[in-house]
């Protein structure tokens, strides 16, 4: 009986060892978690979602908002403010009495919207100068680790080659499969592929195009929208009471469901980004259901599927994305920032962050537990101006210097320290703003394994204190073993005091604004 105990005993550990490393792979690190397809609309099910680990390490994305809206050069939301002869207040749906800049704009150009719509803007949209292939190579080597391309906007216009809606740039525009192109070219650089859409809202949003005229000479006569031959693209009219962000119309919701499921099904992206909250309820759970389940097929077991939507609590269901904003603490699960670097869409004569502005951003962001997806602006002809070609070459300088401090970490203790921990202004979309200005000591912090990266988020003119790394310090009082800073060649002088680490300024720091130093700690 004892022999046979302990040769139950063995066989256990045998079977439990056996377990153990066959969830990690040769090297030691942890495999995917192997999961069947078993999500379903039920809001349970998503509790068993895990984060892929390619998206928490990636912390920065490009983004294409693209499409024909950029042809009039005016910026965002062109589609819908072109029929804006009287703007209408989005919260209670009353007219104001104004008329939109685009509205006037359009009437001047391009004519009046009864003769003259949004139907007629799209065959301008050519792409002539678009090459993704080398628009990759560059997003490559700026630092972008996973690649998104518009889908549809609020025009309700797919960028793909669409079997159920007429209204696509393989039919008409450019006549290309623009989501499968950057696909593609994304693939042939190794980056993560993602898709945007912004169909949940277009339902609503595009309610202008059939409405006319308050007063003038062209006073009653309907706007093109109004012509049932193109219903498919302006939407039917909704009920009165149907004027929220997203429709409450289930005949539209199905709509969504189908045009959405198609995209997934053509393309299987690695990400899938809703602007707005997950839509519609149970339908946008089924959506968001069969894109886990496929994604589980495509990858044979292992999650990889990341979904970004706008909903406040995402507790661990999906990932929370902010617009123009960002989180003013560490977040448990991980998050996105989504942002431009101008306007959404071209716009003449826009004003474009600077590459400081982008990195700050991006490393206040890292420290927070957060990814940061950026728009680069595109002319309607696919290129990019100079301008963006600038700001493009300071970040693509700073990360292949400084990307060992971004790429693959995790938060610290605590995300930062200095000034701006108390200055932290409410962005427009939620959280903080995502482009604040800094001080010489204002420190974000990230760190893998036994290194704690600390970045100087503006150019120190006096020696560096950290103080939450001094030798009695409440957060980490660990004694340092070396000091280092990123693209410099003189050694590092520094010294671990009491109440704070003090590195001294060097003779010469790097050209950049931001400055990082790989911090050792002894073990």
């Amino acid at each position: 009986m004892k022999i046979f105990r302990l040769a139950t005993c063995y066989i256990t550990v045998l079977i439990l060892t056996e377990l153990m490393f066959s969830c990690k792979n040769k090297s030691g690190v942890n495999e995917p978690k192997m999961m069947e397809p078993s999500f379903t609309s039920d809001i349970e099910s998503f509790r068993q979602y895990t984060y892929p680990e390619w998206f928490r390490d990636a912390k920065f994305g490009i983004w294409s908002h693209w499409g024909p809206q950029a042809v009039p050069r005016q910026g965002d939301w062109y589609a819908r403010k072109m029929y804006e002869s009287d703007i209408y207040n989005r919260q209670t749906n009353q007219p104001t009495g104004k008329p939109s800049r685009e509205y006037l704009y359009h009437v001047e150009h391009y004519g009046h919207p009864s003769k003259f719509g949004y139907k007629d803007i799209i065959p301008l949209w050519k792409a002539e100068r678009w090459d993704p292939e080398k628009l990759m190579a560059l997003y490559k080597r700026v630092g972008a680790k996973y690649f998104v391309s518009m889908a549809t906007h609020h025009d309700n216009f797919f960028l793909w080659d669409s079997k159920i809606h007429r209204w696509n740039s393989v039919k008409m525009g450019p006549m290309k499969d623009v989501v499968g192109l950057w696909q593609a070219a994304a693939r042939k650089e190794g980056l993560r592929f993602g898709v945007s859409e912004h169909l949940g809202a277009s339902y609503t949003w595009f309610q202008p195009s059939h409405r006319s005229d308050p007063s003038g000479p062209m006073k009653g006569v309907p706007y093109d929208g109004a012509n049932p031959e193109y219903q498919d693209l302006y939407h039917k009219p909704t009920a009165p009471d149907d004027f929220a962000w997203l429709t409450n119309d289930p005949g539209n919701q199905q709509n969504w469901l189908s045009c959405i499921t198609e995209l997934i099904d053509l393309y299987h992206p690695d990400l899938l980004y809703s602007d707005g909250e997950l839509p519609f309820g149970e339908v946008g759970r089924t959506m968001l259901a069969h894109l886990y389940n496929q994604d589980i097929v495509k990858n044979k077991g292992s999650m990889e599927a990341v979904y970004t939507c706008k909903h406040l609590v995402s507790e661990g269901r999906w990932v929370r994305d902010i617009e123009r904003g960002a989180m003013d603490s560490i977040s448990i699960d991980p998050w996105q920032t989504d942002t431009s670097i101008g306007d959404w869409y071209y716009r003449t004569g826009q004003k474009y962050m600077t590459g400081t502005e982008v990195i700050q951003m991006l490393v206040d962001i890292v420290s927070k537990n957060g990814n940061l997806l950026l728009n680069v602006v595109q002319t309607p002809e696919g290129d990019l101006e100079q301008d963006v070609l600038d700001i493009l070459e300071e970040i693509a300088a700073w990360i292949a210097v400084n990307g060992e401090g971004i790429y693959g970490t995790r938060p610290w203790k605590i995300y930062g320290e200095g000034p701006s921990i108390n200055k932290q202004e409410k962005g427009r979309f939620g959280g903080v703003k995502d482009v604040r200005p800094y001080e010489p000591e204002d420190i974000r912090f990230t760190t893998k394994e036994n290194i704690l990266y600390a970045f100087c988020m503006e150019k120190p003119v006096a020696d560096i204190r950290i103080t939450s790394l001094g030798k009695n310090s409440s957060i980490d009082g660990r004694k340092i073993k070396s000091v280092s800073m990123f693209g410099g060649d003189d050694k590092i002088r520094w010294k671990q005091l009491d109440d704070a680490l003090v590195i001294y300024l060097p003779d010469e720091l790097p050209q950049w604004k931001v400055s990082g130093f790989k911090i050792e700690f002894r073990k």
